[in-house]
């Protein structure tokens, strides 16, 4: 498989790239994990963020949210993440959906490193 479309199918599924290699534990960890850490930040009212460039910060939070793939599309088209400042967990919630993103964005090179052999 030819690497960019293991990154593809490992953005759009957590943990897919590591299955489709052979490395079921890791991803099965993935597979859990991260849509679970993205569905506890909406559960906790968290936002996700439009990509709103005249304002760097909210536009680099949309892009990390992006990161996480299906789970995003499939709560976006939902009309989840709303966010709800005035709850209290609400800071908790966005920072559960960008982390999320962003580690869904570094095990996607993780398998495109175990895939090139440098792992």
């Amino acid at each position: 498989m030819p690497p960019a479309v293991l990154c593809v199918l490992s953005w759009l599924v957590p943990g897919a790239g590591h299955l489709l290699q052979g490395r079921r534990q890791k991803g099965l960890i993935f597979l859990v994990a991260l849509p679970a850490m993205f569905a506890v930040g909406l559960s906790l009212s968290g936002r996700l963020f439009p990509f709103i460039l005249s304002d760097p910060l909210v536009g680099l939070a949309a892009v990390a949210n992006l990161g996480m793939g299906l789970p995003y599309g499939i709560a976006s088209m939902l009309d989840l993440g709303q966010g709800v400042v005035t709850a209290s967990s609400y800071e908790y919630g966005n920072a559960f959906l960008i982390v999320a993103g962003l580690l869904n964005t570094l095990v996607v090179i993780d398998a495109y490193d175990v895939r090139l052999g440098r792992k």
